[in-house]
């Protein structure tokens, strides 16, 4: 994730400042399943459990009849395994309310369903209940489609999906810079991964901020964000949120960098743990953003660049709290940027495929070990190495 902080590529998208986290934030991917019937008094449902009240008995069922299929409104999005789990009902006379575990993937972009918990409201109409309402429950996080009419543009490795008040047009030349951005990812990490992003554009900055949960003044400076879960197995549905307040501000070639960094972590994802150092991640997707743009360290570190001139070296690769958004935005420019002159380092020097092994290896082990499998080195020597570089390149 890059911060923006002016009209120039660096300008600058989890977390990671809420670490990649991202940020990358973490959104809830469960198993797919069926609507069904539940058991007795709202607790967890399974197949074949039944309950004991007849009143909520037609509820379930009036739920899983009714969420057979994605709505209309929704026929543009390419929609699979849709369902509606319920596992509790409340019944307030004519009224009734179900929670629900909605799961669904995108066709062709999701390996692992995504799941969102709902609230349904139903009412008695003579002998009949019907859903009047569907909105996500309280403390859930709404998706896309809560927020008005969801417009979709597909390119041949992207599916955009727009919110309210989006034009086709700029969700078109978003899907083209998506399209971009997919192969510079795998040309950087030549493992296995989808090749295909799926990139949100919510109608404003407050949108975006609801979708992901967080305040809005958290986004401000980003252009995107990436959202999804850490780990090895199967790979999450990752998405990319786009800000569109910041991403608007950018020139092409910014555009284009933020989207190459950020379809890079969802390339990433399955070698990305809690054990990978943020200024690795970080980094790496920096490096990918960057390798064939032309830019030139004092071009694209232009604040680490001032503050070597000034003789205030980094004494040490940028620790995890560095990338904390909401502090200074010169600092966190050059946590950024020496987070990425130290990946480009080490391709430099050792080779892209060492920097590709040492960000697998740091996902299983610890740093030092991962420095010593795949470079031959230790933190302390590759921070001296680092640290020459810089005074070489901003002398």
């Amino acid at each position: 994730m890059l911060p923006v902080l002016g009209r120039t590529p660096r300008l600058r998208r989890r977390p990671r400042a809420l670490p990649l986290v991202l940020l990358c934030l973490l959104l809830l991917w469960v198993p797919l399943a069926g609507c069904g019937s539940g058991s007795p008094s709202g607790s967890g449902s399974g197949s074949g459990v039944r309950s004991a009240d007849p009143a909520e008995r037609e509820v379930r069922r009036a739920v899983a009849d009714w969420s057979a299929a994605p709505p209309a409104a929704l026929a543009a999005i390419p929609l699979e395994g849709w369902s509606y789990e319920v596992s509790a009902v409340r019944m307030e006379g004519v009224r009734a309310f179900a929670r629900a575990e909605l799961r669904y993937r995108l066709t062709g972009y999701d390996a692992a369903p995504a799941g969102s918990a709902r609230e349904v409201e139903l009412t008695r109409d003579g002998g009949a209940w019907a859903v009047t309402a569907d909105r996500p429950a309280p403390g859930a996080l709404p998706q896309l489609w809560d927020q008005g009419p969801v417009s979709v543009e597909r390119g041949a490795h992207a599916l955009v999906l727009g919110g309210a008040g989006q034009s086709s047009g700029s969700l078109s030349e978003i899907a083209a810079e998506a399209d971009k951005a997919v192969p510079a990812a795998s040309a950087a990490w030549p493992r296995p991964w989808p090749g295909r992003v799926v990139v949100l554009v919510p109608g404003s900055l407050d949108a975006m901020a609801a979708l992901l949960g967080r305040p809005a003044d958290e986004y401000r400076g980003l252009g995107a964000v990436t959202t999804g879960r850490t780990g090895a197995g199967p790979a999450p549905a990752d998405r990319v949120v786009v800000n569109p307040e910041g991403y608007g501000q950018l020139t092409a070639e910014g555009r284009q960098v933020i989207l190459t960094h950020e379809t890079t972590h969802v390339a990433t994802r399955a070698a990305t743990t809690a054990r990978t150092p943020l200024w690795l991640s970080e980094g790496f997707a920096d490096w990918a953003a960057y390798r064939d743009s032309g830019r030139t360290p004092a071009e694209a570190a232009p604040s680490l660049a001032r503050a070597v001139r000034r003789g205030d070296l980094p004494g040490e690769l940028p620790a995890a709290g560095a990338f904390a958004f909401g502090g200074d935005a010169d600092a966190l420019a050059r946590a950024y940027e020496g987070s990425w002159l130290a990946c480009r380092l080490v391709a430099r020097r050792w080779g892209d495929a060492a920097l590709v092994s040492l960000y697998e290896t740091a996902g299983r082990e610890s740093l030092p070990a991962a420095l010593q499998e795949s470079l031959g080195t230790d933190p302390a020597g590759l921070t001296r190495a680092w640290q020459q570089d810089l005074r070489r390149e901003f002398r």
